[in-house]
This record gives structure tokens, C-alpha cells and sequence, in this order.
């Protein structure tokens, strides 16, 4: 069996909020976010959202098996002085990976940016998807059904096998 360096993961960039230029004055327009695992991609440029944008853009990545943290940060373009950084976050993945997540489920999910200096700067909004064999179920991406369980805290009692279903709202 081949064992695999990386994972593919698509994350779509849907929208920033309440982002603003040294924390003072609304960005106007023109900002875009760069998404970094070990590469990077860049959405294309928001240029009426204001402090509000919208991307909605979809950008499908390779993360790397051993990878701890997405980098996304938010810039905005200034003709005269170049691009202004407005904020960034760092997304564990162990919050759209593993665990009791299967492969294929999407997360939706939204950070507070940080400035240079640390500060409170926007929130950026995001959903992510790690991307796994097709026609895979929920169960099949489960790690192993769970096994062996003690009913009646009998030691020599029957055992209960089961295997998670996904469950609808």
C-alpha cells in the first residue's frame, strides 16, 4: 500500500468582516486573501466589498500529511504604497481533520484576524473539505467500527458492535 505524503483540501474563501487599515479607517476596496500550507494560492480581488467582501472563491490545495496550521491572511491593494496587510489567522487543521471527521465533510468555519501587532483586525470566514476516495461513505472513513464494548459492566457479557451513521438535522 502506498503511503501518502500529502492530502488534497479545498477550501473556499467566502467573505471577510468588519476588516480595517491600521484598525482605524473601513479598507474601501480592492482586498484579496493568500491561503499558505506549503504552497500558495490568492483569491482573486474583491474590489466594491469594502470592510465587508466577498470572495466566494474556491481554492483546491495540497496539504501536507505532517502539517499543523493554515496560514490565511487578508490584504488589501494600495496603488501608491503597494499591499497592505490587514490581517491573518492561523487555522489549526485538526479542526476540519481527524478526529471523528470523515474524509469529505465540509466545515465552515470563521477566525478573528490579527495585525501585525497582534491585535484584533476583521474576521475572515471559510469552509474547508478534505478531499477523499470517491463513493466513500461516512463509515467507510471512519478509522475502525467500534468493537468490544462491556454491556452491564459484564466483564464475561455479550459485546455491542457498531458502526456510526451520519445523522440529519
Amino acid at each position: 500500500m502506498e503511503k501518502t505524503s500529502s492530502r488534497t483540501i479545498e477550501i473556499t474563501v467566502i467573505s471577510g468582516e468588519d476588516l480595517r487599515v491600521n484598525r482605524r479607517q473601513p479598507v474601501k476596496k480592492n482586498t484579496f486573501v493568500i491561503v499558505q500550507t506549503f504552497s500558495s494560492r490568492t483569491t482573486k480581488m474583491d474590489t466594491d466589498g469594502g470592510s465587508y467582501p466577498v470572495w466566494n472563491e474556491k481554492l483546491v490545495m495540497e496539504l501536507p500529511m505532517h502539517a499543523n496550521f493554515i496560514n490565511v491572511s487578508v490584504q488589501c491593494k494600495a496603488f501608491s504604497s503597494g499591499n497592505k496587510l490587514i490581517g491573518t489567522a492561523r487555522i489549526p487543521v485538526s479542526d476540519f481533520s481527524g478526529g471523528y471527521l470523515p474524509e469529505n465533510y465540509l466545515s465552515f468555519l470563521s477566525y478573528r484576524l490579527r495585525d501585525r501587532n497582534g491585535e484584533k483586525n476583521g474576521i475572515i470566514n471559510l469552509s474547508v473539505k478534505v478531499i477523499g476516495p470517491e463513493n466513500m461513505g461516512w463509515a467507510a472513513s471512519c478509522p475502525r467500527p467500534w468493537t468490544k464494548v462491556p454491556v452491564d459492566n459484564k466483564v464475561s457479557g455479550g459485546t455491542v458492535v457498531g458502526i456510526p451513521v451520519p445523522y440529519s438535522y
